[in-house]
């Protein structure tokens, strides 16, 4: 099978060859300028386009992932200072986080059971929940272990439950 396939190739070349022989002198320049000029379009589509385009973008990338570990480092940061925060006893952080919950009127329940404490939204906003959430972590130290919430056109309803108490 490969000696038909080379006497195939052979074939064709030696036809190729005659048929260029055949070209006038002009035409022959005309169809190699033509070739050239597809084969830089080519090399250039394939090769330097895709790495120049990399190239352009690659400041506005470096300058989101900045960003980005700029806000990692920060909230590392915050969870050492949460870490080496001194414990607040579960009364305390009870009155602590029924504070909190009074800030929102009608929009936030709280019910204390134990060391927990159950918050319950009804349309609260995402920067009333946000709040809410940075409030009782730091005022509190109340820790979330549970979050059913579902987000509506008018905000965030569902529960929160946090353990109090030497978070």
């Amino acid at each position: 099978m490969t000696d038909a396939w080379r006497d195939q190739w052979q074939t064709a070349r030696d036809q190729a060859a005659a048929a260029w022989r055949a070209r006038a002198p002009r035409e022959r320049v005309a169809l190699a300028a033509a070739a050239a000029v597809v084969i830089v379009l080519a090399g250039w589509a394939l090769l330097v386009a895709p790495a120049w385009a990399t190239l352009r973008a690659a400041p506005a990338q470096l300058e989101t992932l900045d960003a980005q570990l700029q806000q990692m480092r920060g909230l590392a940061a915050e969870v050492r200072d949460l870490r080496n925060a001194t414990p607040v006893a579960a009364a305390q952080a009870g009155l602590a986080i029924k504070a909190a919950a009074e800030r929102y009127g009608d929009k936030v329940r709280l019910t204390l059971q134990a060391d927990r404490a159950v918050l319950t939204l009804v349309n609260a906003g995402p920067e009333q929940l946000r709040a809410l959430l940075v409030e009782a972590r730091s005022a509190a130290r109340a820790r979330p272990i549970e979050a059913q919430l579902t987000r509506t056109p008018a905000g965030y309803s569902g529960t929160l439950v946090f353990h109090l108490g030497d978070a």
